[in-house]
């Protein structure tokens, strides 16, 4: 069978593969962007208690393997009747570690703004919170959506991990087809090729979004 025919003839079999990709990443990284957001805020607030809290949050994320914390959320927790199925588990896991690397993400956005900004809002009457909605976070936003889109490509990647926990995606289809076929390689290469296609089409996306919004906060500023 030539490369063209293995193509054509196997490629139909990992759409359901590339849908729990999908499914996966998108709701790990809108779980990752909750916990970022409110680690960021716990980062930055006054109160020694929740920086401790954040503090240890993001110390122990980062400083451990996504596959460990992994296989402790799907095979640790029962033990303490926290029995979760595989995909479930998979998009808590993904999404308490894409959070530890947003809220620093964000974190370091919101500090990037010059607190005179804050200042100038909160002297025209503005609450800290309307403030912070209204004139810190757009701004930072706008700064940090190229690091947010690497780590969104670096989730979807991530993502493959999830079939060491038994969930039916792109990799874990590929081994299980491999090994059904002894045609392991080919496999391998198949689900490179529909994780390069997926991280394409997610730097596609966000490159527009950056150029949408660099244009709108020059139209915004009277450059345009």
């Amino acid at each position: 069978m030539d490369i063209l025919d293995f193509v054509t003839t196997y490629s139909p079999l990992f759409v359901p593969a590339v849908s729990i990709t999908l499914q996966l990443t998108a709701l790990s990284i809108l779980l990752g962007l909750v916990l970022g957001l409110i680690t960021a805020f716990a980062k930055i607030s006054s109160a020694k208690p929740i920086n401790v809290l954040a503090d240890a949050y993001i110390t122990v994320i980062r400083g451990t393997p996504l596959i460990v914390q992994l296989s402790f959320i799907y095979f640790a927790l029962p033990g303490i009747g926290i029995d979760l199925n595989a995909f479930t588990a998979a998009t808590v896991g993904l999404g308490i570690h894409n959070g530890a690397y947003i809220a620093e993400i964000i974190r370091g956005g919101i500090q990037s703004i010059n607190i005179g900004q804050m200042e100038a809002a909160r002297s025209l009457g503005m609450t800290y919170g309307r403030a912070m909605r209204r004139v810190v976070l757009p701004q930072a936003f706008r700064r940090i959506i190229p690091s947010l889109g690497n780590q969104f490509i670096i989730a979807l990647k991530d993502s493959s991990l999830a079939g060491l926990i038994t969930v039916n995606e792109i990799y874990m289809t590929s081994r299980r087809l491999g090994a059904s076929t002894y045609q392991q390689m080919e496999f391998y290469m198949l689900a490179g090729a529909f994780y390069l296609i997926l991280v394409g089409i997610f730097s596609i996306l966000v490159a527009k979004l950056e150029r949408r919004l660099q244009t709108s906060s020059r139209q915004s500023s009277g450059v345009l």
